[in-house]
């Protein structure tokens, strides 16, 4: 039996693995052993030691010149060891020689994967599909266009060119491997069957990819006109590509796509899709309520997919319609086909973060957790940033550090969003501290991680600190200071009394002062009373935001906190003339998870005559206990 062995290839007898198993797996084959079984038996996954007993089963009983056996032993190894089994093969058919550049093309051994390619060519071995499939993603893999220009004169040369798989694969490796869009279209106008969606979603996206937003917009449109439905990929990279639309271009296609709605009748296969774009570009323009119309138009299968609710939902966020998200995301989760996903929850975040709704952000963080989605949490540095926003805004610090910790890689983003999260509850030191380690890490600190440092020297008074990190900022780090730095470190200066520095910084700056620069030096005015000056800032702060009443408050408060009543009087008979008007106090509270929005002076929340009644009993007990 040992001298079996004898013909076993070199890399199993280096091997260790367990003998008397592999002699009872022989014997227990040995007499019904063929390549059908030996075939079945690879499928899967193998541990190693199982893979070296079939193998040395193929040996035995001398399977290894079959081509499906062969096969599927390729794909159980690395390149090397696989190279090996097909080398082994006399008369290799398709099937083993699409394994082996498959192996090698996953390897990004691409000019290998070329080599068995000419071998099989010269073999006279017809390619098929697969093999020009897994010949591009070789190419993908080489990071060098010239294996993508060989591949296609091969596919030219034998005929291929009216496959749309191999077409479309030509079109992932042009647009979006290599970003060559002229190759891509030729590719896409030969075509003799453009109605692939999964081709048109290629070229769309390599468009998106490269930049040409308009491309993208005018391929979307084709497809729409061609009564083809786009995939959700498709609109993915349309809707990415809207979001790079300056304000007259928006206008332009919003224009361009309603006059198309209007055309069309209600059963059009691509309604929904430019319903979708449409909203998309009214929230991105800023008109919520033409963004919700346009969303309630999309009927059926439209609004059973995440994109549209993901739109409507990041349109109602972006343009501080918070309670409207909340709202329509709690419609969402009712219905049981729709499955939010990572996009959403980012959105739903963030009005958390704005309204202070801790309870549905912790909902949704356990939600994650509990939906088998835990690595989200771990590895989207999207959402667990959005969850250390959310949970510092809403004052648990100690739960943005947890996710903080638990996130297995940490990128600049959300370093800035722990620091900022520091920041906001007053741990200046600690955010100075996590902006050290970050260096320490090997991270460049970015414009926001100043904008956090800053904050977090601002709000804690550490003023020595906060000048050197300003001063620093372009000899250490490179990083030019922009308006809301500078409003930053004006604001530090004002806090601690020095105003004459900080109207110097403010002179001194590239840029003009805007109303958060202004308003930093009137709240230090104020703060420190320094009437006079507060009178000078207020009337610049007037300036650059003539309808915003905070100027006008912040100096009417200074002159209170100096019971200058009279001149309080006169200041807002000026606002009343003038037409400013002082925005109402907002705050909000969760019950039972439904927000409640609070206006000042407001009598529009529906149980507010239950609201005073509590309140009038709460002041009859106040007077009898201090009575």
């Amino acid at each position: 039996m040992l001298a079996t062995f004898s013909h076993f290839p070199p890399f199993i007898l280096k091997n260790t693995f367990n003998f008397h198993d592999s002699i009872s797996l022989m014997h227990t084959f040995f007499s019904n052993s063929n390549s059908h079984n030996l075939s079945v038996m690879l499928q899967g996954h193998l541990s190693h030691s199982h893979l070296l007993q079939i193998h040395a089963q193929i040996f035995r009983v001398n399977a290894h010149q079959d081509n499906l056996v062969a096969t599927r032993l390729i794909g159980h190894y690395p390149s090397r060891l696989a190279l090996r089994v097909f080398e082994q093969l006399r008369t290799p058919n398709i099937f083993p020689y699409n394994a082996i550049i498959r192996v090698l093309g996953e390897e990004g051994l691409c000019s290998y994967a070329f080599s068995v390619f000419k071998d099989l060519l010269q073999r006279s071995v017809s390619p098929n599909d697969f093999t020009f499939s897994f010949l591009l993603k070789a190419c993908l893999r080489s990071n060098d266009a010239k294996y993508v220009k060989q591949t296609h004169t091969h596919v030219a040369k034998l005929g291929f060119v009216s496959d749309s798989f191999i077409c479309n694969g030509l079109l992932v490796a042009y647009a979006m491997g290599f970003q060559d869009m002229v190759s891509a279209r030729k590719v896409f106008d030969e075509m003799p069957d453009r109605g692939v969606v999964r081709c048109w979603t290629s070229l769309i996206a390599g468009s998106a990819q490269s930049g040409h937003i308009e491309e993208v917009l005018r391929l979307f449109f084709m497809m729409i006109k061609e009564n083809l439905r786009p995939e959700n990929d498709t609109m993915v990279s349309v809707l990415s590509a809207c979001s790079k639309l300056e304000a007259a271009e928006i206008g332009k296609w919003v224009m361009i796509l309603s006059e198309f709605i209007n055309d069309v009748d209600s059963g059009s296969v691509g309604r929904d899709s430019v319903n979708i774009v449409l909203a998309y570009l009214y929230g991105k323009w800023g008109q919520v309520e033409k963004c919700k119309e346009r969303f309630d138009e999309i009927v059926g299968i439209g609004k059973r997919s995440v994109l549209p609710w993901n739109v409507i939902i990041g349109a109602y966020v972006q343009n501080g319609c918070f309670l409207e998200a909340l709202s329509l995301f709690h419609v969402m989760i009712e219905d049981l086909n729709l499955r939010p996903n990572h996009v959403t929850m980012v959105s739903i975040l963030s009005a958390c973060a704005q309204v202070g709704d801790l309870d549905l952000g912790k909902w949704i963080h356990e939600y994650v957790k509990s939906d088998g989605s835990k690595a989200i949490l771990e590895s989207n540095t999207f959402f667990a940033t959005a969850l250390i926003d959310m949970y510092s805004k809403c004052g648990s610090l100690g739960k943005a550090k947890d996710v903080f910790e638990q996130m297995v890689s940490k990128d600049v983003v959300s370093f800035n969003a722990m620091v900022m999260g520091l920041a906001i509850n007053g741990e200046g030191e600690e955010a100075l501290r996590l902006f050290s380690k970050m260096q320490q890490l090997g991270l460049r600190p970015n414009s926001g991680t100043f904008l956090g440092v800053l904050c977090a020297c601002s709000h804690s008074g550490l003023l020595h600190r906060g000048q050197q990190i300003f001063l620093d900022m372009i000899p250490r780090f490179s990083v030019p200071p922009e308006l809301e730095h500078y409003a930053c470190y004006v604001d530090l200066l004002a806090r601690v009394g020095l105003l004459e520095e900080a109207f110097k910084v403010v002179a001194s700056m590239p840029f003009e002062p805007n109303n958060f620069v202004w308003g930093a030096l009137l709240q230090g005015c104020r703060l420190h009373s320094r009437l006079k000056l507060a009178q000078d800032v207020s009337q610049k702060l007037v300036k650059v935001d003539p309808e915003n009443s905070a100027g006008y408050v912040m100096f009417s408060n200074a002159l209170a906190s100096d019971q200058q009543w009279g001149a309080v009087l006169g200041l807002r008979c000026f606002m009343r003339e003038k037409g400013v008007r002082k925005h109402p106090g907002c705050s909000w509270i969760s019950v039972n998870g439904v927000v409640h929005e609070f206006l000042a002076g407001s009598l529009s929340h529906p149980q507010i005559d239950r609201i005073y009644q509590s309140l009038d009993g709460l002041m009859k007990e106040m007077k009898i206990a201090s009575a």
